[in-house]
């Protein structure tokens, strides 16, 4: 390749390696701390943010799909913070397994973004990221997804050209802390959906669940919470041994 692409591309492999691990004060921590909340909490910064969580929900079930043989057929985003994922392929566990990655995700990544900030990764993990969502640019079957996932990847493309490993090291922290803290924002409000806005029970991965397998769907939360809260304690304990 050559021109901008080339650039680009060269930047995206290149990337794909270990840097010395960034050391952080905890004055550092704090302000990392407080951008990653200013992100994830106030309805304002949410209102974005939150869009990428919602893209890290929906690849969630395509990769929980794609592991299991299933074909991902497409995947469409919206500017309400909702999203489908259509598979094609047999039911049964194969389907529970995809439908259960959805929520918990975010909480997955954010945990992982978190170690990979800390242990020097953190390029490895844009350009990674930037390969990924290259091609799930490819399965998105709505424009309002077209804007989203776009603005997301070029986002990461900038990053890419032009952070240097420090910016990046703490980049890569507060966006996993956000991460995490918008994981549990979401499992509440799929929590809030089934206990005071029954309504809207059909959009709920719980709900889904509890279709195909009859298993409750208190049950299903408390599994995607379960899976939060041990990605909310591996990042701690993450943090804790750099910092410490």
């Amino acid at each position: 390749m050559t021109g901008l692409p080339g650039i680009v591309w060269d930047r995206i492999t290149s990337g794909l390696t270990r840097l010395d691990a960034p050391e952080v004060t905890a004055v550092e921590l704090v302000l990392i701390l407080v951008a990653a909340v200013g992100l994830a909490v106030p309805k304002l910064t949410w209102k974005y943010f939150g869009m990428f969580t919602t893209v890290i929900h929906e690849l969630g079930h395509a990769v929980a799909a794609l592991t299991t043989f299933q074909m991902v057929t497409g995947i469409k985003l919206h500017l309400n913070h909702g999203g489908t994922t259509n598979t094609y392929g047999p039911g049964g566990i194969r389907a529970v397994w995809s439908a259960f990655w959805g929520y918990p995700v975010p909480a997955v990544v954010g945990a992982t973004l978190v170690w990979a900030g800390l242990q020097g990764w953190s390029s490895a993990a844009l350009s990674v990221s930037c390969l990924v969502l290259m091609f799930t640019l490819l399965l998105i079957r709505n424009a309002e997804g077209l804007l989203i996932l776009g603005s997301v990847l070029a986002i990461s493309l900038l990053l890419v050209l032009f952070a240097g490993p420090v910016f990046l090291g703490h980049t890569t922290l507060v966006i996993g802390i956000a991460m995490l803290v918008g994981a549990v924002r979401d499992l509440g409000k799929v929590i809030h959906v089934h206990f005071r806005r029954r309504t809207e029970l059909e959009s709920s991965d719980a709900y889904i669940l509890f279709r195909q397998t009859m298993i409750p769907s208190p049950v299903w939360l408390f599994g995607f919470a379960a899976v939060t809260a041990v990605s909310w304690f591996l990042a701690l304990g993450f943090v804790i041994e750099a910092v410490g």
